[in-house]
C-alpha cells in the first residue's frame, strides 16, 4: 500500500474532525502541514504573528462548535501561540494549537529553538501532549478535538517534531479513528428543574444573569421564551451580549447594581461568579440570596458561592426541560419585574 507523510495525515486529520480551516505563522518546520492542508482542502490563513493566529483560531472555535486549529513554528513560535492558547481556556472556547518542535532523536541536545513546549502549555489547557509516531497521528488529533469541545469547552495542545511531520509510514498501519461526534447534551434532573421553578416562582425580586454558556448552547430562542413567560428581569455578561436583545423590556441593565443588590434570587444561566458578576459577593449582592446555577461544568457549581439549587447540563437542553415545565404550570408573575 502507498505511503502517506505526517505533514499529510495531520491535514487529513483535521479535516476528517471537521476542522476546515488551518491559522498560523508558517517555518520550521510546519510549513509542510500548511501545504498539506491545501491539498487537502482545509484552507490555511496565514497571518503575521502568532499571537493574532491564536486568537483567530480561537474566535473560529467559538463561532463554529469545532475546535479552530493554529500552527505555529517550534520555540518562539509556539511562545506566542500560548497567548491565544491560555485565552481559549479562561474563555472555554475550543481550540487546537499545533506547535513545531525538533526531532525526537535529537531531544534535550540543543536542537534549533528547542523548548519544553508540552510542558509550557500543559498549564493552559485541558489537553497536552507529544506526538510519537506517524501512524498514531489521527488518534492524537481526535483526542485534542474531544477535549477541546467535550464537558466545558477548551484549548488542547500537541507538540509536532520534525521528522513526525516529514516521516512517513504505510497508509494501512495508521490507527484509524472515526470522527469525534458533537458534544452529547445533558438535560437536569426534573427534580432540580422543579426545586429551580419553585424557587423564582417564590421569589419576590427574582433575576436571571445570562453568560455566553447560553450563546455556546445556541440556546437563545429558549431563553427568550422563558424571560418572557415568566417576566423575570435579567443582565447578560458580556459575552452573553446577543442572546437576549439589549433593548428588551426585561433587561435592567441600566440599573445593573440597583437589581444585583435587591434581587432575593438569583438565577446563573451559563455565567460564572468571576469578577464580571462580582464573584457573587456583598456588597453586590444581599448576603441572603439565593443562587439557583445552569453550567455545564459539575466543578464550576458553587463556586466563589453557595449554590441552593444546581441544573449541571447543557444550556439548550435544559432551558427545552424549564420551558417544558412551565407549560403545566399557572405561572404568577413576580412582584417586581423591572
Amino acid at each position: 500500500m502507498a505511503e502517506i507523510d505526517g505533514a499529510t495525515l495531520i491535514a487529513r486529520s483535521l479535516k476528517q474532525q471537521g476542522i476546515n480551516h488551518l491559522f498560523g505563522v508558517v517555518g520550521f518546520p510546519v510549513g509542510p502541514i500548511a501545504a498539506a492542508a491545501q491539498k487537502e482542502g482545509v484552507a490555511y490563513i496565514g497571518m503575521r504573528n502568532e499571537q493574532a493566529a491564536s486568537y483567530a483560531a480561537r474566535a473560529y472555535g467559538y463561532l463554529t462548535g469545532r475546535p479552530g486549529a493554529c500552527i505555529v513554528v517550534t520555540g518562539p513560535g509556539v511562545v506566542h501561540g500560548l497567548a491565544g492558547l491560555a485565552d481559549a481556556q479562561q474563555n472555554c472556547w475550543p481550540m487546537i494549537l499545533i506547535g513545531g518542535a525538533s526531532e525526537t532523536y535529537r531531544r534535550g541536545m540543543g536542537a534549533f529553538q528547542e523548548e519544553r513546549q508540552v510542558l509550557l502549555a500543559a498549564p493552559l489547557c485541558k489537553f497536552a501532549h507529544a506526538i510519537d509516531s506517524v501512524r498514531r497521528i489521527p488518534y492524537y488529533v481526535a483526542e485534542a478535538t474531544r477535549n477541546a469541545t467535550y464537558g466545558r469547552p477548551g484549548a488542547t495542545y500537541l507538540d509536532m517534531p520534525d521528522d513526525i511531520i516529514t516521516g512517513k509510514c504505510d497508509e494501512k498501519d495508521v490507527v484509524q479513528v472515526q470522527k469525534c461526534p458533537d458534544p452529547p447534551r445533558f438535560q437536569a434532573p426534573p427534580e432540580n428543574v422543579d426545586a429551580a421553578l419553585n424557587m423564582l416562582e417564590r421569589a419576590e425580586r427574582p433575576l436571571i444573569l445570562v453568560g455566553k454558556g447560553m450563546a455556546w448552547a445556541n440556546a437563545e430562542s429558549e431563553v427568550r421564551s422563558f424571560i418572557e413567560k415568566t417576566q423575570v428581569p435579567f443582565l447578560r455578561s458580556p459575552m452573553g451580549k446577543g442572546v437576549m436583545p439589549d433593548d428588551h423590556p426585561l433587561s435592567v441593565a441600566a440599573a445593573r447594581t440597583l437589581a444585583l443588590q435587591n434581587a432575593d434570587v438569583v438565577f446563573l444561566m451559563g455565567a460564572r461568579f468571576n469578577w464580571i458578576f462580582h464573584f457573587g459577593q456583598p456588597p453586590r449582592y444581599a448576603p441572603d440570596v439565593k443562587v439557583i446555577q445552569l453550567d455545564i461544568a459539575p466543578e464550576e457549581i458553587g463556586h466563589n458561592k453557595a449554590t441552593d439549587v444546581a441544573l449541571v447540563g447543557d444550556g439548550k437542553a435544559i432551558m427545552q426541560q424549564m420551558n417544558a415545565a412551565l407549560g403545566g404550570r399557572q405561572w404568577f408573575h413576580p412582584k417586581e419585574s423591572a
